[in-house]
């Protein structure tokens, strides 16, 4: 999904959005370059026996949005990704819309880095599937 690029400043409480989802291709794409083809993401028959009782996205096909985001559009080109937290806390589908939702929790100015807590939650419900925090730095845009 395409979302349009709005400058967001990089300072405490800025939040940039950002709206994903991903077809069952792409999570088949996933699992061949990662090699996880564990069949509760390919399988529908035998996700249907599990608790999800359908098949659920890698959770790092999910939190794949954190690096296209800060590599791309927020902060955006020349953003080094440092470290990244993360807890995967309800399962995503395919064709589901989803957002990510980056809050800048603090700048570390003279080091030109931010800390970014990085949630996905579901459109529909609001409810989040991922939530963590991350450490970026940007020598252009982190002052």
């Amino acid at each position: 999904m395409i979302q349009e690029l709005t400058k967001v400043k990089v300072e405490p409480g800025a939040v940039y959005t950002h709206i994903l989802s991903f077809s069952q291709h792409d999570v088949n794409r996933f699992a061949e370059v990662t090699g996880d083809r564990n069949p509760i993401h390919l399988d529908a028959e035998y996700a249907a026996g599990t608790m999800f009782k359908r098949p659920i996205m890698h959770g790092f096909l999910g939190s794949s949005v954190f690096s296209k985001v800060f590599g791309t559009l927020f902060p955006g080109e020349g953003t080094v990704y440092l470290k990244q937290s993360m807890a995967f806390v309800k399962p995503m589908f395919v064709d589901t819309l989803y957002e990510a939702v980056f809050t800048v929790k603090e700048v570390q100015g003279e080091k030109h880095r931010a800390i970014i807590e990085t949630v996905v939650v579901e459109k529909k419900s609001g409810e989040a599937t991922i939530k963590g925090e991350a450490l970026v730095m940007n020598l252009a845009a982190i002052n």
